[in-house]
C-alpha cells in the first residue's frame, strides 16, 4: 500500500473522526505553545558580568533574573502534562466507529500491519496541523505582544527567539511521539475483517504497587538538600531534573493508583450497596478499573500541582510576615520594605494551574461522551428490559465520584508534601509554615464540582444514546 493510500484512509473518516481529529491537533498546538514558550525563556542571553547580572530589559523579574528563568521553564513545560493528558484522551473519541472503519479495511485486504499505520497516521497528521498552527500563533504572537512600554521595557521575551533546531524538534517531535504512542497503544490490538480483537492484557485485580512510586517522589523532594550538598559544584541542573524525576514518579503513582482505588470502591459499593445504580457502578469499577486512571489522568496531575503551588504560597507568606517583623523591630516599617514578589508570582503559578485544570476538565467530557456513547447499546438494552434512565445516571455519578473523591484527596496531598519537603523550614528550627487547608479544601472543592458540573452535561447525551433504535446500531 502506497503512502499516498495510507495518508488517503488515515484522513477519512465520518464526523466523529473528524472531531477526535480536530481535539488531537488542539492539544499538540497547546502543547506546542507551551513548549516553544519554555525554549523562549531558555533562550534569553545572559548579559556581561557574573553569573547573577540581570537582563535589565524585562519587567518582570522572572525574566529578567537568571535564577528564576529556569524555574519559569520547568513550570510551562509541566502545563504540558494535562495536555499531553488531554491528547490521550481525545484519541479514545470515537473508538468504536474508527475500529469498525479499520475492519473494514482489513476485509478489503489490508493487512494487520497496514490499518495500524492508518491509525498512526492519522493521530501524526493531526497532531503535525497542530503543531504547524501552533507554530504560526507563536510566531504572530511574537510580533504582535512586542511592545516595550514608556522605559522600553517588554513584559514577555519577545525580543529573543529559541535556536530553530530546537524548536523543529518540538514542531515535528510531537508528531512523532504521537504517532509513536498510537502505536504502543495498538500493541495489544489486532483487527480482523470481523472486527477489532485486543489480546489478554491486565489481568486480576490490581495491586497497590504505585504507592511504591509515590514514595520514592517524597523521597526524592526530602533528600533535595543532601542532594544539593553531595553535588556542589554541579549547577543546579541536576537539582531540577531530580526534582522533576520525583514529581513525574509521584504523579505517575497516583494516577496509576486510581485503578487500585476503583477496584476497592467497586468491591466495598459490590458489598454494602443495595440500591441498583450503585450495583451497576460497582459492577464496571471491577470490570474495568483502569479506565478511571486514564479519565483522570489530567486532572490529577493539575492537583499535584496545585497541592505543591499551595506549600510554596504558604512558606512565602511565612517569610514575608518575618521580614515585615524584623523590619518592624528595626524601625524601617514593615508595609514599605515589604516586597511581595514571591506571592505575586505564585498569583501566576495559580492561574496556570487553573488553565491546566480547565483542560484537564475538558478531557474529561470527552472521555465521559466518548464511554456513554460505546455503551449505547449496553444502556439501550438496559432501558428496553426497564431500567430507568435515572438509575443509568446514578450509576455514572457512582462511577465517577466514587474514585475521584479519594483520588483527589491524595493527589493534593502528595502535592503538598512534595512542595513542603522542597520549600523546607525557615532556618534549622526555625517556625514553620502553617498547612494551608483553606486554600487545599478549595482546590478539592472546586475540582470535585468541576467533576460534577462534567458528568451533569454529559446526561445530555444519555437519552438519545438509550433510544430502543440503538439496540439495532451496528
Amino acid at each position: 500500500m502506497s503512502l499516498a493510500t495510507l495518508t488517503r484512509l488515515a484522513l477519512a473518516g465520518n464526523r466523529t473522526d473528524a472531531a477526535r481529529v480536530a481535539l488531537t491537533a488542539l492539544s499538540a498546538l497547546l502543547a506546542t505553545l507551551a513548549a516553544l514558550a519554555a525554549l523562549t525563556v531558555l533562550a534569553i542571553e545572559k548579559p556581561p558580568g557574573d553569573a547573577w547580572q540581570q537582563s535589565e530589559q524585562y519587567v518582570s523579574d522572572l525574566l529578567s533574573q537568571p535564577g528564576l528563568r529556569g524555574g519559569t521553564a520547568f513550570a510551562l513545560v509541566l502545563l504540558t502534562i494535562p495536555v499531553l493528558a488531554l491528547a490521550g484522551q481525545s484519541a479514545r473519541l470515537g473508538a468504536p466507529s474508527r475500529d469498525r472503519r479499520l475492519a473494514a479495511l482489513r476485509l478489503a485486504g489490508a493487512t494487520s500491519g497496514q490499518v495500524s499505520r492508518v491509525a498512526m497516521l492519522e493521530t501524526g497528521f493531526a497532531s503535525l496541523g497542530g503543531t504547524l498552527v501552533g507554530l504560526a500563533a507563536y510566531l504572530i504572537g511574537r510580533s504582535v505582544l512586542h511592545r516595550p512600554d514608556a522605559n522600553g521595557l517588554l513584559a514577555l521575551p519577545t525580543d529573543v527567539l529559541p535556536p530553530v533546531s530546537a524548536m523543529a524538534a518540538v514542531v515535528f517531535g510531537l508528531p512523532v511521539l504521537a504517532a509513536a504512542a498510537t502505536a504502543v497503544l495498538l500493541r495489544r490490538v489486532v483487527t480482523t475483517p470481523l472486527g477489532v480483537v485486543r489480546r489478554a492484557g491486565r489481568t486480576g485485580s490490581p495491586r497497590p504497587w504505585p504507592a511504591l512510586l509515590i514514595g520514592l517522589g517524597v523521597l526524592a523532594a526530602a533528600m533535595i538538600e543532601q542532594i544539593q550538598w553531595a553535588l556542589q559544584g554541579a549547577g543546579l541542573e541536576w537539582l531540577a531534573l531530580i526534582a522533576l524525576l520525583g514529581i513525574f514518579g509521584a504523579v505517575m503513582g497516583v494516577i496509576f493508583g486510581v485503578g487500585w482505588i476503583s477496584h476497592l470502591a467497586g468491591r466495598t459499593l459490590h458489598r454494602f450497596a443495595r440500591r441498583p445504580a450503585a450495583l451497576l457502578a460497582a459492577r464496571r469499577l471491577t470490570d474495568d478499573p483502569w479506565a478511571s486512571s486514564r479519565t483522570f489522568a489530567a486532572l490529577l496531575a493539575a492537583l499535584i500541582i496545585a497541592g505543591g503551588a499551595a506549600a510554596f504560597r504558604a512558606s512565602f507568606r511565612l517569610h514575608a510576615e518575618i521580614e515585615q517583623e524584623q523590619n518592624r523591630q528595626a524601625g524601617y516599617g514593615g508595609e514599605i520594605y515589604y516586597n511581595p514578589f514571591y506571592l505575586d508570582t505564585m498569583n501566576l503559578v495559580d492561574l496556570a494551574v487553573a488553565v491546566a485544570v480547565v483542560i484537564a476538565v475538558a478531557g474529561l467530557f470527552v472521555t465521559l461522551v466518548e464511554g456513554i456513547v460505546s455503551r449505547r447499546r449496553a444502556y439501550a438494552a438496559l432501558v428496553a428490559t426497564g431500567v430507568p434512565r435515572a438509575t443509568i445516571g446514578t450509576s455514572i455519578v457512582w462511577q465517577v465520584l466514587t474514585p475521584v473523591v479519594p483520588a483527589v484527596l491524595i493527589a493534593l496531598g502528595v502535592g503538598y508534601a512534595i512542595g513542603r519537603l522542597l520549600t523546607g523550614g525557615v532556618g534549622r528550627g526555625g517556625p514553620q509554615p502553617d498547612v494551608p487547608l483553606g486554600q487545599l479544601a478549595s482546590q478539592g472543592a472546586g475540582a470535585i464540582i468541576a467533576v460534577l458540573l462534567v458528568v451533569g452535561l454529559g446526561m445530555l447525551f444519555l437519552r438519545s444514546n438509550t433510544a430502543v433504535e440503538e439496540l439495532r446500531a451496528t
